[in-house]
């Protein structure tokens, strides 16, 4: 197998253009605390073989013969504050080993080794490799098999902790069982180590240049931190040049971005793109709603990414707010009302009811919510009732919950204790998904039954909110989500087939990739509210576009554009390589992700302290990847060291045999000529 990427050292110019979704990559989640030196690649299980040729006529050619091509992708290094995790080779060469299947291997390996081993087996061999110096010692790579005949526990396989990013919950209880179903996978330990053979040649420029701190590694320009764009809309418009009074802010959040144990395999399907594509269908089922403008408060829909990485994309938008960014105009911070936050709500069916719980934070046993915190809960239960007798339930969670579960909520509650806020979620006092922040949590992870459920049940009740709670029946009664369109979301978003090429979204974007992925990638180029396109994922410029669309004002003399539109207040939406976009009038903006510690200056990046009012900031570990300059692994077949030794003996046979032919045929000649 022969993968080949490349990211060198970029100069401050170059980093304009830097793509962070180079194909074939993958990272360690945030929490997960191993530290590998190792090489571990995610393959499918189909393997196609290298092409038969009859006779071989170029060096091409010779390659393809010689080599086999596999489906697969590799983690790379990660970095924080304290130190690193992921994958590389453990020093500035590559590694070569034999490949053997797991159980073929035996017990004790007596010489360095790729593994090959399938997904059910991941949590047992990392094990070993944890407590067992001796074995991982002759551990030189792993090959993990996925896709149509790997096996997978039943039992669900989360590499994260039973309390995701627990240092940033806005209450004492830190060691709570949010995640039941953890790898263990979370020990403190470092490792330097990186028939067929595999040659991996996966050297980081953080280990070459010994920057192993996100620190040292941004002061030598050997990383980008982690980051992206978030993307805020507003239903109806915001007049920012509007003279009057403002109106307050129902906030609507939800994350686009998950974690797992290879980087470039993260769908996140349940958590926590089905709330996200639960808030699309709701914005999408509001926007046929007329007198928008009359409603008594204003609805913003926040997409967030980095929350997996330290809640980087919700920490920074309201660092943006207090700075007064423009990528927040026509924002206030003092405006925000009520957030009602959409969690994971792809498993919520239960006996064939959907059945969602809303969250809140409180104080040991007792809530204390104020009453705008009852108001959102009261408007579930309306906007439940409105649909009948058992077609969706909306209970309230437990209280013997600490309070929130891990969301972008939090980001708020830490900013201003008082902000009344709900998160909705399929689970009550644990997550229901049991493959939280894996490779696993795909789109057979999802019903999106209980996704249109979840988007019918936020749009009324976002309907009641904007309206003080009252609001009329019949228009209530009247939003409907479009089931086709969720389940086109979730093809489009969480599947490969058919993936970003859908309808929907050369609609709007000119994808760069088939398969979406959800890892938030890095922060390219100068942080701004009017970023390069090349500095946006797919997910972002889609989401951008989707809401910039839907919650646009409609208008007959609309016009094409191929940059920016005229008037004040439009947007270029739908605009692709081959195709211009429309000028529309919408409120939607761009919001950089990355983190409250971060500051870019002089075209670089540096740590910062951070900032009296961050609370968060205290605790951010301030993640970062590593460049690397080549990527590259090949599989070659390789004889028998047995056949090496026959073919060296039988070299010396002949070339013995040769050397006393040659001398008693010279004897025998000098002799003729002698008696001659």
């Amino acid at each position: 197998m022969e993968m080949t990427n490349s990211r060198r050292r970029m100069s401050r110019s170059e980093r304009e253009g830097y793509n962070s979704r180079t194909p074939l990559i993958q990272g360690f989640h945030a929490a997960m605390a191993i530290h590998f030196f190792c090489f571990a690649i995610l393959i499918h299980v189909a393997v196609a073989a290298g092409v038969q040729h009859s006779s071989i006529e170029s060096v091409p050619e010779l390659e393809r013969a010689m080599y086999i091509t596999v489906d697969g992708t590799p983690c790379v290094r990660l970095l924080n504050l304290s130190g690193e995790i992921g994958c590389a080779n453990p020093g500035r060469v590559k590694v070569t080993a034999p490949i053997k299947q797991l159980e073929n291997a035996g017990e004790h390996l007596d010489q360095p080794l790729a593994l090959l081993l399938p997904s059910h087996e991941m949590e047992a061999v990392f094990n070993r490799i944890l407590n067992e110096p001796g074995f991982a010692q002759q551990v030189a790579g792993l090959f993990i098999e996925y896709g149509i005949g790997s096996q997978i526990h039943a039992s669900g396989f989360s590499p994260d902790k039973t309390f995701p990013q627990a240092e940033f919950a806005p209450y004492e209880n830190k060691t709570y069982l949010w995640n039941p179903v953890v790898a263990k996978l979370n020990k403190q330990q470092n490792f330097k180590y990186p028939v067929n053979m595999a040659e991996f040649d996966l050297v980081m420029q953080t280990t070459k240049l010994g920057t192993h701190t996100s620190e040292s590694c941004l002061k030598e320009e050997s990383c980008l931190p982690l980051g992206g764009y978030s993307v805020w809309s507003s239903l109806p418009p915001i007049n920012v040049s509007s003279s009057l009074p403002k109106k307050p802010i129902i906030m609507a959040v939800a994350a686009m971005d998950s974690a797992s144990f290879f980087r470039d395999k993260t769908p996140g399907a349940d958590s926590p793109l089905s709330g996200m594509i639960a808030l699309l269908a709701a914005v999408d089922a509001l926007s046929h709603i007329d007198g928008m403008s009359e409603f008594t408060k204003q609805l913003v829909f926040l997409v967030v990414t980095g929350e997996a990485w330290g809640y980087l994309g919700s920490r920074r938008f309201l660092a943006e707010l207090t700075s007064g960014a423009d990528s927040v105009n026509g924002l206030s911070s003092a405006l925000i009302d009520q957030v009602v936050e959409i969690g994971s709500v792809g498993k919520a069916m239960t006996e064939g009811v959907p059945t969602f719980f809303a969250h809140t934070q409180q104080v040991g046993h007792h809530p204390q919510e104020s009453d705008s915190t009852q108001a959102i809960a009261k408007a579930l239960e309306r906007a439940a009732a409105s649909f009948g007798s058992e077609v969706i339930k909306v209970e309230r969670a437990s209280t013997s919950n600490p309070g929130i579960p891990p969301s972008s909520l939090m980001s708020f509650l830490n900013k201003d204790p008082s902000t009344p806020g709900i998160v909705l979620e399929d689970f009550n006092t644990t997550f229901k998904n049991s493959f939280y922040h894996s490779h696993l949590d795909d789109s057979q992870n999802v019903n999106s039954s209980s996704i249109t459920a979840a988007a019918s049940l936020v749009s009324r009740t976002l309907y009641i909110l904007a309206n003080n709670g009252s609001g009329s029946n019949t228009i209530l009664q009247s939003i409907n989500v479009n089931e086709s369109l969720v389940e086109e979301l979730v093809g489009c978003l969480l599947s490969c087939k058919p993936g970003l090429s859908c309808r929907l979204v050369k609609e709007l974007i000119t994808p760069t990739q088939i398969c979406a992925n959800h890892y938030v990638g890095v922060m390219l180029g100068t942080p701004s509210s009017s970023p390069y396109p090349s500095s946006i994922d797919d997910t972002a410029q889609f989401i951008w576009n989707f809401l910039a669309e839907r919650t646009s004002i409609p208008r007959e003399d609309s016009y094409p554009c191929s940059q920016d539109c005229k008037n004040s207040g439009e947007l270029c939406v739908g605009l692709r390589i081959d195709q211009k976009g429309e000028c529309m009038l919408s409120t939607t903006r761009y919001v950089p992700a990355y983190s409250t510690r971060l500051a870019y200056e002089s075209d670089s990046w540096k740590v910062i302290s951070a900032q009296p009012n961050d609370t968060m900031g205290k605790f951010d570990p301030v993640w970062t990847e590593s460049f690397w300059k080549t990527l590259e692994v090949r599989v070659y077949m390789q004889q028998n060291p047995f056949f090496d030794e026959i073919i060296l003996l039988s070299g010396l046979a002949v070339t013995l045999g040769s050397f006393i032919a040659i001398f008693s045929t010279k004897a025998v000649f000098m002799k003729a000529l002698k008696n001659a």
